[in-house]
């Protein structure tokens, strides 16, 4: 089987035999609306929709042989499309975004014979895109007889690649992209008559900037029942489509396919965009292993972008504290370009996901969606926090045969060195008990051959830590500035343990008490 990793044109992977997720009777079903917007994460399939929908619109009945589509399209009327692409656009351009949409009109005014629209006294209004856009949309209707369909794929990258700039150049530059798209959108309301189609894709839809208020609202289809499969790849797609792949795939690793399945599930699966709660797959990873024939973590590894590097670096919070709750949909669905709140971009950008939802009180529970984003993200802030240094492999090696071994007493010689090396930069100018247990839970979670739970939710309360080895049961209370014999206490009173009571393995409880003072481990109790 071919896969067609990057390739975001209709026409070639039809023409050239590629794999296809035949998703086209909700591509026909979204063609029959108006005015849509879809937001999903990076390399979801988006610029492979919007080309999709270009293609149906003009009329390419030839491409869609043998696809669902057939059966619900009868007459395949062509009309004019202007498809708009925000993807390369430079950002330190000062004038990137206005050239990118001139240069788009442009080519359909070509293409078409439409003469630029020019003011009274023969001034070129080349620079006032919107009016050129109206002009070019009215003209489009009135030479064609049909309504005028327009696409614009990543509308929000002129937005998110000038984010929490830190310098001044950057952030005039963001106010001028916002209003030249305020106005840019403006014309969809004046030109409504006009319109077949729009639709309009990102990562964020933005509220604060009001860039959609020149015209009627489109209708956001980013957390909808009709809509929730229209990217990514489905159980039952996956399953079908791909079965040669996965026999290949088990093959490979010298597994049965449903030991293949298996793993694909917990790497890969887990995105949910509705209330229905149905599993998509992430397609960038799923076609990369089977390309390759290798299960590794494709999409996280293709780059975190730098618009989440820089909202990482500035929160004062952790995606991790988002992690497990429940949240009002308003709480993570309108991005508001604030650090103090990046739980938005976290959801809208694929780390985290719907996992559950209370239909009593109309909230979502978010988490990661998979093994891939999650052992990612804690990679990523384990850099972050921890700055692991060169012989951080040995000393990993270290904690793992000590935690296997019961050696208790060699765990805490290991973390209280490690500690005591983080850079007193690294550490936050006020400092907390949640930053140290952070930080231990990191570098536990930087060991990943055994299970580790944080804030485990108990009958009685919730351990901050628990650690089971084949051999071993381990449960830790942490205290800053305290006592390792309180946290002991805190243990044993609120029965952290007790929910391994019948397990055979040794339990070990564990208090310990960081220093504000020296950045590491103080004091260090052990009962078994």
């Amino acid at each position: 089987m071919k896969y067609p990793i990057g390739i975001q044109s209709f026409e070639k992977i039809r023409q050239d035999g590629y794999v296809y997720v035949d998703k086209t009777d909700l591509v026909y079903k979204l063609a029959q609306g108006s005015v849509y917007f879809l937001a999903r994460p990076r390399r979801f399939g988006k610029s492979l929709l919007v080309d999709t929908l270009r293609c149906y619109f003009e009329g390419r009945r030839d491409l869609f042989e043998g696809l669902k589509m057939m059966d619900l399209e009868q007459e395949w009327v062509k009309h004019p499309v202007v498809s708009f692409d925000f993807n390369g656009i430079e950002p330190r351009f000062e004038n990137g975004l206005r050239a990118n949409i001139a240069a788009t009109i442009q080519k359909v005014e070509r293409q078409y014979g439409i003469a630029p629209m020019v003011l009274d006294g023969g001034i070129d209004v080349a620079d006032m895109v919107s009016l050129r856009f109206k002009n070019l949309i009215e003209e489009l209707h009135e030479k064609t007889g049909q309504r005028v369909v327009v696409l614009i794929d990543e509308y929000d990258k002129p937005l998110l690649d000038l984010l929490e700039t830190d310098n001044s150049a950057g952030e005039q530059q963001l106010i001028a992209n916002r209003e030249l798209l305020k106005t840019f959108f403006s014309t969809f309301k004046a030109a409504d008559n006009h319109l077949r189609f729009v639709l309009l894709t990102g990562i964020t839809k933005f509220s604060q900037v009001s860039m959609f208020s020149g015209f009627n609202q489109p209708d956001d289809i980013s957390i909808d029942n009709r809509f929730d499969t229209l990217l990514g790849i489905t159980e039952q797609e996956l399953h079908t489509v791909f079965a040669e792949g996965i026999a290949e795939l088990a093959d490979m690793l010298g597994e049965s396919e449903d030991e293949a399945k298996e793993q694909l599930k917990r790497r890969y699966d887990g995105y949910h965009f509705s209330k229905r709660l149905v599993d998509v797959y992430n397609p960038f990873s799923i076609l990369n292993t089977f390309a390759k024939l290798d299960m590794k973590d494709y999409w996280f590894a293709s780059g975190t972008p730098s618009y989440m590097v820089r909202l990482l670096s500035k929160s004062q919070e952790e995606v991790m504290t988002y992690t497990g709750r429940y949240y009002a949909e308003q709480m993570f669905v309108d991005y508001k370009a604030d650090t103090e709140m990046p739980l938005p971009m976290f959801f809208q950008s694929g780390y985290l996901t719907i996992k559950a939802v209370n239909r009593e009180f109309n909230t979502y529970l978010l988490d990661y969606p998979n093994v891939e984003v999650k052992q990612g993200m804690i990679a990523l802030l384990a850099n972050k926090y921890l700055q692991p240094k060169e012989d951080a492999p040995s000393w990993v090696n270290e904690v793992v045969f000590a935690l296997r071994d019961g050696d208790t007493d060699l765990v805490r010689r290991l973390f209280t060195a490690f500690l005591a090396e983080t850079p007193y930069s690294m550490r936050p100018k006020k400092e907390t008990e949640l930053y140290f247990h952070y930080t231990f839970y990191l570098l536990l979670r930087l060991i990943s051959c055994y299970t580790v739970y944080t804030e485990k939710q108990l009958s009685e309360g919730r351990a901050d830590c628990i650690i089971e080895t084949p051999r071993y049961v381990y449960v830790f209370e942490f205290k800053l500035d305290g006592t390792a014999a309180e946290a002991l206490k805190q243990i044993n009173d609120r029965g952290y343990a007790r929910a391994y009571e019948a397990d055979s393995r040794p339990k070990y409880k564990i208090g310990a008490t960081f220093s504000s003072k020296t950045g590491t481990i103080e004091e260090w109790e052990t009962e078994n």
